[in-house]
Protein backbone atom coordinates (compact mmCIF):
# COMPACT_ATOMS: atom_id res chain seq x y z
CA UNK A 1 0.00 0.00 0.00
CA UNK A 2 1.31 3.44 -0.89
CA UNK A 3 2.31 5.51 2.10
CA UNK A 4 0.63 8.89 2.41
CA UNK A 5 4.03 10.54 2.11
CA UNK A 6 5.75 8.26 -0.36
CA UNK A 7 5.85 8.32 -4.13
CA UNK A 8 2.84 6.60 -5.74
CA UNK A 9 3.43 3.27 -7.34
CA UNK A 10 1.74 1.05 -9.85
CA UNK A 11 1.63 -2.56 -8.73
CA UNK A 12 1.66 -4.64 -11.88
CA UNK A 13 1.03 -7.94 -10.12
CA UNK A 14 -0.78 -7.46 -6.78
CA UNK A 15 0.01 -10.22 -4.30
CA UNK A 16 -2.53 -13.02 -4.22
CA UNK A 17 -4.57 -12.61 -1.02
CA UNK A 18 -4.90 -15.51 1.40
CA UNK A 19 -7.76 -17.77 0.45
CA UNK A 20 -11.03 -16.89 2.18
CA UNK A 21 -9.53 -14.14 4.33
CA UNK A 22 -12.87 -12.29 4.10
CA UNK A 23 -14.97 -15.33 5.06
CA UNK A 24 -17.98 -14.39 7.15
CA UNK A 25 -18.01 -10.76 6.07
CA UNK A 26 -20.74 -8.99 4.15
CA UNK A 27 -19.94 -6.42 1.45
CA UNK A 28 -21.68 -3.92 -0.79
CA UNK A 29 -20.09 -2.77 -4.03
CA UNK A 30 -22.17 0.00 -5.54
CA UNK A 31 -22.43 0.11 -9.32
CA UNK A 32 -21.22 -3.46 -9.67
CA UNK A 33 -23.24 -4.93 -12.53
CA UNK A 34 -20.39 -4.28 -14.97
CA UNK A 35 -16.87 -2.96 -15.34
CA UNK A 36 -14.69 -2.12 -12.39
CA UNK A 37 -17.47 -2.70 -9.86
CA UNK A 38 -18.29 -6.16 -11.20
CA UNK A 39 -14.66 -7.24 -11.16
CA UNK A 40 -14.19 -5.85 -7.65
CA UNK A 41 -17.25 -7.75 -6.44
CA UNK A 42 -15.87 -10.96 -7.94
CA UNK A 43 -12.49 -10.50 -6.28
CA UNK A 44 -14.00 -9.87 -2.85
CA UNK A 45 -16.27 -12.88 -3.24
CA UNK A 46 -13.27 -15.01 -4.21
CA UNK A 47 -11.80 -14.13 -0.82
CA UNK A 48 -14.92 -15.34 0.98
CA UNK A 49 -17.03 -12.21 1.37
CA UNK A 50 -20.74 -12.30 0.62
CA UNK A 51 -21.29 -9.49 -1.86
CA UNK A 52 -24.28 -7.34 -2.71
CA UNK A 53 -24.03 -6.72 -6.46
CA UNK A 54 -25.79 -3.41 -7.03
CA UNK A 55 -27.42 -2.35 -10.27
CA UNK A 56 -29.83 0.42 -11.21
CA UNK A 57 -31.59 -0.92 -14.32
CA UNK A 58 -29.81 -3.87 -15.95
CA UNK A 59 -30.98 -6.86 -13.89
CA UNK A 60 -29.78 -9.54 -16.34
CA UNK A 61 -26.30 -8.07 -16.32
CA UNK A 62 -26.18 -8.09 -12.51
CA UNK A 63 -27.55 -11.62 -12.38
CA UNK A 64 -24.76 -12.70 -14.73
CA UNK A 65 -22.20 -11.27 -12.29
CA UNK A 66 -23.86 -13.14 -9.43
CA UNK A 67 -23.96 -16.34 -11.44
CA UNK A 68 -20.25 -16.06 -12.16
CA UNK A 69 -19.47 -15.57 -8.50
CA UNK A 70 -21.62 -18.51 -7.46
CA UNK A 71 -20.13 -20.73 -10.16
CA UNK A 72 -16.72 -20.02 -8.65
CA UNK A 73 -17.98 -21.05 -5.21
CA UNK A 74 -18.70 -17.56 -3.88
CA UNK A 75 -21.75 -15.88 -2.40
CA UNK A 76 -23.55 -12.92 -3.92
CA UNK A 77 -26.97 -11.39 -4.36
CA UNK A 78 -28.12 -8.88 -6.97
CA UNK A 79 -29.98 -5.86 -5.63
CA UNK A 80 -31.67 -3.37 -7.92
CA UNK A 81 -31.28 -0.06 -6.17
CA UNK A 82 -30.80 3.55 -7.19
CA UNK A 83 -28.17 4.96 -4.82
CA UNK A 84 -29.75 8.43 -5.16
CA UNK A 85 -32.87 7.26 -3.28
CA UNK A 86 -33.25 6.46 0.40
CA UNK A 87 -35.18 3.30 -0.50
CA UNK A 88 -32.42 2.10 -2.77
CA UNK A 89 -29.68 2.69 -0.24
CA UNK A 90 -31.60 0.93 2.52
CA UNK A 91 -32.37 -2.01 0.24
CA UNK A 92 -28.65 -2.65 -0.24
CA UNK A 93 -27.88 -2.42 3.48
CA UNK A 94 -30.80 -4.68 4.36
CA UNK A 95 -29.73 -7.22 1.74
CA UNK A 96 -26.21 -7.43 3.16
CA UNK A 97 -27.44 -7.98 6.69
CA UNK A 98 -30.26 -10.35 5.79
CA UNK A 99 -28.32 -12.45 3.28
CA UNK A 100 -24.83 -12.46 4.77
CA UNK A 101 -25.40 -11.60 8.43
CA UNK A 102 -23.53 -8.29 8.50
CA UNK A 103 -22.24 -5.36 6.52
CA UNK A 104 -18.49 -5.08 7.01
CA UNK A 105 -17.21 -3.70 3.69
CA UNK A 106 -18.61 -0.80 1.69
CA UNK A 107 -17.02 -0.03 -1.68
CA UNK A 108 -18.37 3.26 -3.04
CA UNK A 109 -17.80 2.67 -6.72
CA UNK A 110 -20.98 4.00 -8.37
CA UNK A 111 -20.53 7.33 -10.11
CA UNK A 112 -21.65 9.21 -13.17
CA UNK A 113 -22.94 12.60 -14.18
CA UNK A 114 -22.12 12.83 -17.87
CA UNK A 115 -25.68 11.84 -18.69
CA UNK A 116 -27.67 14.65 -20.32
CA UNK A 117 -31.14 13.46 -19.30
CA UNK A 118 -30.86 13.35 -15.50
CA UNK A 119 -31.06 17.05 -14.66
CA UNK A 120 -28.57 19.81 -14.06
CA UNK A 121 -27.65 18.83 -10.50
CA UNK A 122 -27.54 15.06 -11.05
CA UNK A 123 -23.75 14.77 -10.84
CA UNK A 124 -23.67 16.42 -7.41
CA UNK A 125 -26.63 14.39 -6.16
CA UNK A 126 -25.00 11.13 -7.27
CA UNK A 127 -21.34 11.77 -6.55
CA UNK A 128 -21.60 13.79 -3.33
CA UNK A 129 -24.97 13.60 -1.62
CA UNK A 130 -25.65 9.93 -2.29
CA UNK A 131 -22.16 8.84 -1.24
CA UNK A 132 -22.60 10.45 2.16
CA UNK A 133 -26.15 9.13 2.47
CA UNK A 134 -25.20 5.52 1.81
CA UNK A 135 -22.39 5.84 4.34
CA UNK A 136 -24.98 7.05 6.87
CA UNK A 137 -27.20 4.06 6.10
CA UNK A 138 -24.27 1.66 6.40
CA UNK A 139 -23.11 3.12 9.71
CA UNK A 140 -26.39 2.08 11.31
CA UNK A 141 -25.28 -1.55 11.09
CA UNK A 142 -21.55 -1.58 10.32
CA UNK A 143 -19.49 -2.92 13.24
CA UNK A 144 -16.10 -1.84 14.51
CA UNK A 145 -13.52 -3.14 12.07
CA UNK A 146 -15.70 -2.15 9.12
CA UNK A 147 -14.01 -0.88 5.98
CA UNK A 148 -15.08 1.87 3.57
CA UNK A 149 -13.37 2.41 0.20
CA UNK A 150 -14.20 5.40 -2.02
CA UNK A 151 -13.29 5.01 -5.69
CA UNK A 152 -12.35 8.14 -7.62
CA UNK A 153 -10.17 9.37 -10.47
CA UNK A 154 -7.04 11.50 -10.57
CA UNK A 155 -8.99 13.97 -12.70
CA UNK A 156 -11.52 14.38 -9.86
CA UNK A 157 -9.12 14.09 -6.93
CA UNK A 158 -6.92 16.91 -8.26
CA UNK A 159 -9.66 19.03 -9.91
CA UNK A 160 -9.12 22.01 -7.59
CA UNK A 161 -5.59 22.50 -8.89
CA UNK A 162 -5.24 20.57 -12.16
CA UNK A 163 -7.64 21.33 -15.04
CA UNK A 164 -9.40 18.45 -16.74
CA UNK A 165 -11.38 17.92 -19.93
CA UNK A 166 -14.41 20.19 -20.26
CA UNK A 167 -16.80 17.27 -20.64
CA UNK A 168 -15.63 15.80 -17.35
CA UNK A 169 -15.63 18.95 -15.20
CA UNK A 170 -19.11 18.47 -13.63
CA UNK A 171 -18.26 14.87 -12.73
CA UNK A 172 -14.81 15.76 -11.43
CA UNK A 173 -16.08 18.61 -9.27
CA UNK A 174 -18.91 16.54 -7.82
CA UNK A 175 -16.70 13.51 -7.12
CA UNK A 176 -14.15 15.72 -5.38
CA UNK A 177 -16.98 17.28 -3.37
CA UNK A 178 -18.09 13.77 -2.42
CA UNK A 179 -14.59 12.80 -1.37
CA UNK A 180 -14.22 15.94 0.75
CA UNK A 181 -17.61 15.33 2.40
CA UNK A 182 -16.63 11.75 3.21
CA UNK A 183 -13.28 12.83 4.59
CA UNK A 184 -15.09 15.15 6.96
CA UNK A 185 -16.58 12.03 8.54
CA UNK A 186 -13.20 10.47 9.36
CA UNK A 187 -13.22 11.51 13.05
CA UNK A 188 -16.62 9.84 13.48
CA UNK A 189 -15.44 6.76 11.64
CA UNK A 190 -12.36 6.55 13.84
CA UNK A 191 -14.50 6.71 16.96
CA UNK A 192 -16.54 3.81 15.61
CA UNK A 193 -13.42 1.83 14.66
CA UNK A 194 -14.18 1.95 10.95
CA UNK A 195 -11.46 2.48 8.36
CA UNK A 196 -11.71 4.74 5.31
CA UNK A 197 -9.46 4.88 2.27
CA UNK A 198 -9.62 6.53 -1.14
CA UNK A 199 -8.37 4.80 -4.28
CA UNK A 200 -7.67 7.15 -7.17
CA UNK A 201 -7.02 5.94 -10.69
CA UNK A 202 -6.26 7.48 -14.03
CA UNK A 203 -8.54 6.98 -17.03
CA UNK A 204 -9.32 3.27 -17.21
CA UNK A 205 -9.15 1.48 -20.55
CA UNK A 206 -12.48 0.04 -21.61
CA UNK A 207 -14.76 1.95 -19.23
CA UNK A 208 -17.85 3.84 -20.34
CA UNK A 209 -16.45 7.11 -18.93
CA UNK A 210 -13.18 6.83 -20.83
CA UNK A 211 -15.06 6.01 -24.03
CA UNK A 212 -17.42 8.96 -23.60
CA UNK A 213 -14.57 11.36 -22.85
CA UNK A 214 -12.60 10.19 -25.85
CA UNK A 215 -15.68 10.65 -28.00
CA UNK A 216 -16.25 14.17 -26.64
CA UNK A 217 -12.57 15.09 -26.97
CA UNK A 218 -10.91 12.86 -29.58
CA UNK A 219 -7.39 11.91 -28.57
CA UNK A 220 -8.00 12.39 -24.84
CA UNK A 221 -7.39 8.72 -24.05
CA UNK A 222 -4.16 8.57 -26.02
CA UNK A 223 -2.95 11.81 -24.41
CA UNK A 224 -3.47 10.37 -20.92
CA UNK A 225 -1.86 7.09 -21.93
CA UNK A 226 1.22 8.97 -23.12
CA UNK A 227 1.37 11.17 -20.01
CA UNK A 228 0.92 8.26 -17.60
CA UNK A 229 3.04 5.75 -19.50
CA UNK A 230 0.27 3.16 -19.04
CA UNK A 231 -3.45 3.16 -18.43
CA UNK A 232 -4.90 0.38 -16.32
CA UNK A 233 -7.48 -2.07 -17.61
CA UNK A 234 -10.74 -2.67 -15.79
CA UNK A 235 -9.40 -5.90 -14.29
CA UNK A 236 -6.14 -4.30 -13.16
CA UNK A 237 -7.86 -1.38 -11.46
CA UNK A 238 -10.38 -3.66 -9.77
CA UNK A 239 -7.50 -5.74 -8.40
CA UNK A 240 -6.00 -2.62 -6.82
CA UNK A 241 -9.34 -1.70 -5.22
CA UNK A 242 -9.91 -5.18 -3.83
CA UNK A 243 -6.33 -5.35 -2.53
CA UNK A 244 -7.05 -2.34 -0.30
CA UNK A 245 -9.67 -4.33 1.60
CA UNK A 246 -7.90 -5.98 4.50
CA UNK A 247 -8.75 -9.36 6.00
CA UNK A 248 -11.16 -9.61 8.90
CA UNK A 249 -9.77 -7.82 11.93
CA UNK A 250 -7.27 -5.71 9.98
CA UNK A 251 -8.27 -2.06 10.19
CA UNK A 252 -7.84 0.22 7.20
CA UNK A 253 -5.85 3.42 7.76
CA UNK A 254 -7.91 6.57 8.17
CA UNK A 255 -7.91 8.84 5.15
CA UNK A 256 -5.16 7.14 3.17
CA UNK A 257 -5.12 7.81 -0.58
CA UNK A 258 -3.90 5.03 -2.83
CA UNK A 259 -2.74 6.38 -6.20
CA UNK A 260 -3.02 3.77 -8.93
CA UNK A 261 -0.83 4.48 -11.91
CA UNK A 262 -0.04 7.75 -13.63
CA UNK A 263 -0.35 10.17 -10.70
CA UNK A 264 3.19 11.51 -10.86
CA UNK A 265 2.35 14.37 -13.21
CA UNK A 266 -0.63 15.39 -11.06
CA UNK A 267 1.40 15.26 -7.85
CA UNK A 268 4.23 17.23 -9.44
CA UNK A 269 1.82 20.08 -10.11
CA UNK A 270 -0.45 19.94 -7.10
CA UNK A 271 1.07 17.78 -4.39
CA UNK A 272 -1.24 15.58 -2.36
CA UNK A 273 -4.33 17.72 -1.68
CA UNK A 274 -5.28 15.85 1.50
CA UNK A 275 -1.88 15.17 3.10
CA UNK A 276 0.11 18.37 3.20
Amino acid sequence: MTSEHSEPHATQNPPTPPEADLAGLGAIVTGSSRGVGADTAGLLAARGAGVVVNYRQKAPRAQKVVAGIEAAGGRAVAVGADVTTAEGRQAMVDAAVTTFGSLDILVLNASGGMETTQGEDYAMVLNRDSQVAILDAALQVMPAGGQVVFVTSHQAHFIDTVPTMDAYVPVAQSKRAGEVALRERIPELQRKGIGFVVVSGDMIEGTITATMLNRAEPGALEARREAAGKLYSVAEFAAEIAALVGPAGQALPAGHTEYVGGAQDFLAVAGDPDHR
